[in-house]
């Protein structure tokens, strides 16, 4: 199959996932949208949101309908590197023998990620970024394709372990769910209190997956998509010599090179789903927010101000 026929066959595809996913899942259209896009491209991303807006339940179901493995790892403030990670033990010949941990699963859904110490959020890192984790000096290939998919509260902050910026930078999205309308609401209520369960079927298997992400890699971008892109993330560097006088006064840190290649990324498989054959400047702008997000640290003059990273990336764009 020509690249052109994929894409045209992409795009039927995503159409149908997302029908399928809505049988399960009301409303949060545009967080489901994302989420796609992350696993097109092979991305992790952090889902921020109240308790109750089906995070567990919308990854699940995107699992299923993706024919991928998917476990569950509950984070606690008890939880150890090798319960995500697993162990070696002695088997009754006195021989080490590896116990494999939840983390060798397609799809991991890292529940609550902030509310483990930083030793065991550190566990992930490795896995995030080399699709592998190292035990007892050995090196262990994780299967493909690979997904983190983390769920943070943004409200509770008690007894919670703010993010390392370095594992934050893994996550290509940081997706906020919103609250249902009255409307979506009241059909979640519907569906939810009687006693039909949905079947969702099964569209996608792994090695299928596995070569979107090829398809989506081998999308020509136009060098000024690139620029863009590449500008707009050196505009959050306060210390560049060029920064604005906006972003000096209310931001500390910008984002990193990761932030410019996600971009690319983003676009390219946004553009897909869109049956464009190569990505604009404003498939580059349909993902920033979620890509830059996480990656800007603001400073106390824009907390004390009320500016938000919406309101900075908004205006940078």
């Amino acid at each position: 199959m020509s690249d052109v026929a994929a894409i045209t066959n992409l795009v039927q595809k995503h159409a149908d996932l997302k029908k399928e996913i809505a049988k399960v899942i009301i409303g949060q259209d545009e967080v489901v949208n994302r989420i796609l896009l992350s696993i097109y491209v092979g991305g992790h991303s952090l889902l921020i949101g109240v308790p109750g807006l089906a995070k567990t339940l919308m990854v699940n179901t995107i699992a299923q309908t993706l024919g991928l493995d998917f476990k569950r790892i509950q984070f606690t403030p008890d939880l150890m590197p090798s319960d995500i990670l697993g162990s070696e033990v002695l088997d009754q010949n006195r021989n080490f023998k590896f116990i494999q941990g939840p983390i060798f699963s397609n799809i991991i859904l890292a529940d609550e990620i902030n509310r483990t110490p930083p030793k065991t959020q550190a566990a992930l890192l490795e896995a995030m970024q080399e699709r592998s984790v190292t035990i007892a000096g050995k090196r262990h290939d994780l299967k493909l394709p690979y997904f983190v998919l983390a769920t943070q509260n943004p409200i509770e902050q008690e007894g919670t372990y703010p993010l390392p910026e370095a594992q934050l930078d893994r996550f290509m999205f940081a997706i906020e769910l919103k609250y249902p309308s009255v409307a979506e609401e009241m059909q979640v209520v519907k569906r939810t209190t009687n006693d039909e369960k949905p079947q969702v079927n099964v569209l996608f298997s792994a090695s299928e997956i596995l070569e979107v992400q090829h398809l989506v890699r081998r999308i020509p971008v136009p060098d000024n998509v690139v620029e863009y892109a590449v500008k707009l993330v050196n505009s959050t560097r306060p210390n560049q010599p060029d920064a604005s006088d906006f972003v000096k006064q209310f931001i500390d840190w910008g984002a990193g090179p990761r932030a410019s290649q996600n971009l690319v990324l983003g676009a390219k498989a946004n553009a897909a789903v869109n049956g464009k054959f190569s990505p604009d400047i404003e498939d580059v702008q349909a993902v920033a927010m979620e890509i830059l997000r996480h990656r800007i640290i603001k400073n106390y003059k824009a907390e004390a101000e009320g500016i938000s990273e919406e309101d900075i990336i908004n205006k940078l764009m």
